[in-house]
């Protein structure tokens, strides 16, 4: 930042760099309910969305701005959105083919969190396919879970989504897949689970 004792339009004479280091804890540690907001849009392509800074957190959960239609961050946090993907052939339902976890493509709009990086391979280990792309809005209404990733929250359930009047509630507790998530990566940073994706470093 500019310390030099010059207050006009130039660069300072002067400047201090700093690093300040510090534990987080949870940051969210009550019920996580969402509320959609569809007139104003959190960051726009070319700004500052896929940043760290102060001015994209807020506790609601942003569409697209060229659309309007589709799921972007929510407060300061990366969104994920759990799927039963069905098989159908001529119309006709076949069978299941397994879980999908969606979440937004980062294009300039949306921080590519590392515990976003993070979950999304874990969710890979256990053998769920994982999409990064466009989601409507109206896909998180048959939604089987809804979960939130962040430097702080690490991973947490959403309880709900309220959209234009309409509200859709979704399952919590210790059988949600994001507990299992938060559990593995929580137990790999701490060292009680094994490491398989070679995240962690011995330093002597």
């Amino acid at each position: 930042m500019g310390t030099g004792r010059n207050l006009e339009v130039k660069p300072s004479s002067e400047y201090t760099f700093l690093v300040y280091a510090s534990p987080v804890g949870n940051g969210l540690k009550g019920v996580l309910n969402l509320m959609v907001e569809d007139n104003v849009h959190r960051a726009t392509p070319g700004g500052t969305g896929g940043i760290k800074a102060v001015t994209n957190y807020s506790p609601i959960s942003y569409l697209d701005a060229l659309t309007g239609s589709n799921i972007e961050e929510c407060s300061g946090c990366n969104i994920f959105i759990l799927k039963v993907k069905l098989m159908r052939v001529l119309e006709q339902f076949v069978g299941w083919i397994g879980n999908v976890i969606s979440t937004p493509t980062t294009h300039g709009t949306i921080l590519p969190g590392i515990t976003r990086k993070s979950i999304m391979e874990i969710a890979s280990a256990f053998g769920y396919q994982v999409e990064e792309r466009a989601i409507p809005i109206k896909e998180v209404f048959d939604a089987e879970e809804v979960f939130c990733t962040g430097t702080a929250m690490i991973v947490k359930s959403v309880a709900s989504i309220t959209y234009q009047g309409k509200r859709i509630e979704y399952k919590l507790g210790e059988e949600t897949l994001a507990q299992k998530l938060h559990a593995t990566l929580t137990g790999i940073q701490t060292g009680v689970i094994e490491d398989k994706l070679g995240w962690t470093m011995v330093i002597d």
